[in-house]
């Protein structure tokens, strides 16, 4: 694996890493995961304790909106890439006591059968994750630990307390506008705690900031 970029994106633990694909006259090769290399980059060094235990897909229409997940026993990272369509990929913090506590953003993860690099958003514990979507497209992911139905939440994305200052006001726009729109979204998703509720729940207190957050 020839990982060729790391960025920060506004909330700095949540990362974009590109890998890159191998081209010629036939189409390309890649290799979209390998551990040694994510241990041994600079800039990934938090992957040194990870293990990715499940792998998930995900097949969403157009205008579908998904999110705000999160989990708590076992926490949960995602390493997120797009593998046909157009994602628009939704973070959230979590983490009480953090100076971006409740602020959202917003990464656009197109498929580009083209471009000769890959993409991963890598959204860490502690932090509320979903996506929107501008065309039939299909997801997957990596996850640090197994899902555990008892013990996960969600936030709605459509809560009206959800702070969007940090996010791209494009991307908002977008969002904005399948929102007013005719969109799909999941009762559960739709029904999710508003961040004020979610912050009076006890189970809040399981995403503190902190050095180990």
């Amino acid at each position: 694996m020839k990982i060729i970029d790391v960025k920060r994106l506004a909330l700095p633990e949540v990362k974009v890493i590109s890998f890159q694909r191998f081209k010629d006259e036939r189409g390309y090769f890649t290799e979209i995961y390998r551990k040694d290399h994510f241990d041994e980059h600079p800039d990934l060094q938090e992957f040194k304790n990870k293990n990715f235990v499940q792998y998930n897909e995900s097949y969403s229409k157009i205008n579908t909106i998904r999110g705000m997940h999160f989990q708590w026993n076992p926490k949960m990272g995602k390493l997120v890439r797009t593998i046909m369509g157009h994602m628009v990929d939704i973070v959230m913090d979590i983490r009480k006591g953090s100076p971006t506590f409740g602020k959202m953003i917003a990464y656009d993860m197109q498929f580009d059968l083209d471009s000769d690099f890959g993409e991963f958003i890598w959204v860490p514990e502690g932090f509320a994750h979903g996506n929107f979507y501008l065309e039939d497209t299909k997801i997957n992911y990596f996850c640090t630990s197994g899902w555990n139905p008892v013990c996960e939440g969600s936030i709605s994305p459509i809560a009206q307390d959800i702070d969007w200052s940090m996010c791209d006001k494009k991307l908002k726009s977008k969002f904005d506008n399948i929102v007013n729109g005719s969109h799909l979204i999941s009762d559960k998703d739709r029904d999710g705690f508003t961040l004020a509720q979610w912050t009076e729940n006890p189970n809040s207190n399981e995403f503190i900031y902190g050095p180990t957050s």
